[in-house]
């Protein structure tokens, strides 16, 4: 068992996937908290069962992942004063086993590192063109990083001390606190170890669209958040789902209003990207070709999460956690 360190599991509704991520982390650790918001599959007697201490959301308040992994480091705070480590994992993930003392040990050589991250994989790549998308969204290079994602060691102290996470923001809360973080002159660094097994369960159109849609609404809202110099947070990413995704569009309307259908040849720009995507992927033809449509169609819902952020933050919108599974 690890010293000092305590294990935050978030979730809702995630059956078997919770029973694996908790059973990955027996004996690893010296106090694991799962935060429930609202599960009706037993989730809650069964992390008891599992020995974890249990924090159930008060669900009368809207809920985020930033919020439930605040109170998660709270209550694993409160019950391990000695706390110098928090490793924050979501529900659906299984920690592979080495990752924590690992993931300790570099720390505790790096003082200067707060957070501390591995390679996620995706349990069923191969059940869907969205699971293997997932993948490969998280195979991104080692060393030092700007960012991690939703399963990460970090110190307790410098977590602490930049307040945790914005307990207000549905989408992109990971990389929004390292910004903070690193501001405050810490390190994030990204090791190649593996770290965890996650099952996206990503099969249908309408869930890709979801998530996709939600990574817009972070984009834009990292980039009103941290946009400004030196950062530029998700700025280029925000740019670049407003050209692809509006700005071609209406482009072509214009096009097409003043010189007629000939206007419409400014949508060949999109299977021109298509190609030029998958001429540069390095797997097979077929995953290449794929991929490269999926990228280039995720502008669209991109720009909508954009939109959908914009209408919350100045008209009468109120933001709601986007979900895709």
């Amino acid at each position: 068992m690890t010293t000092g360190v305590g294990v935050v599991v978030i979730g809702r509704n995630e059956g078997s996937r919770l029973e694996r991520c908790l059973r990955s982390l027996a004996g690893l650790a010296q106090q694991i908290v799962y935060v429930d918001s609202g599960s009706t599959d037993g989730s809650v007697q069964m992390a008891r069962n599992a020995g974890a201490e249990v924090v159930e959301l008060d669900m009368t308040i809207p809920f985020t992942a930033a919020r439930a992994r605040n109170e998660g480091f709270a209550c694993v705070h409160r019950l391990l004063p000695q706390l110098r480590y928090v490793q924050f994992v979501d529900g659906d993930c299984e920690v592979v086993a080495g990752w924590l003392p690992r993931a300790q040990a570099f720390l505790e050589a790096q003082p200067e590192v707060a957070v501390v991250c591995g390679r996620r994989r995706e349990r069923f790549p191969h059940h869907s063109i969205y699971n293997l998308m997932c993948d490969l969204e998280w195979d991104t290079p080692t060393g030092e990083a700007k960012a991690c994602g939703g399963d990460s060691l970090m110190r307790a102290d410098a977590f602490a001390a930049v307040s945790g996470f914005r307990p207000d923001l549905i989408a992109g809360e990971e990389p929004e606190l390292c910004v903070r973080l690193r501001a405050k002159g810490w390190k994030v660094w990204r090791l190649p170890e593996e770290m965890t097994l996650h099952d996206a369960a990503m099969t249908r159109f309408g869930q890709w669209w979801r998530r996709t849609l939600r990574g817009g609404y972070a984009f834009a809202e990292g980039a009103f958040l941290h946009g400004a110099a030196p950062e530029r947070h998700w700025r280029r990413e925000s740019r670049r789902a407003w050209f692809w995704g509006l700005g071609i569009p209406l482009a072509t309307l214009i096009a097409t209003l003043a010189v007629g259908w000939s206007g419409l040849v400014l949508l060949l720009v999109y299977p021109l990207q298509v190609l030029r995507l998958a001429r540069r992927g390095s797997g097979s033809p077929r995953k290449n070709w794929l991929l490269a449509f999926f990228l280039v169609l995720g502008k669209f819902p991109e720009v909508l999460g954009q939109i959908k952020f914009l209408l919350n933050r100045f008209g009468a919108g109120k933001a709601a956690l986007i979900e895709y599974k």
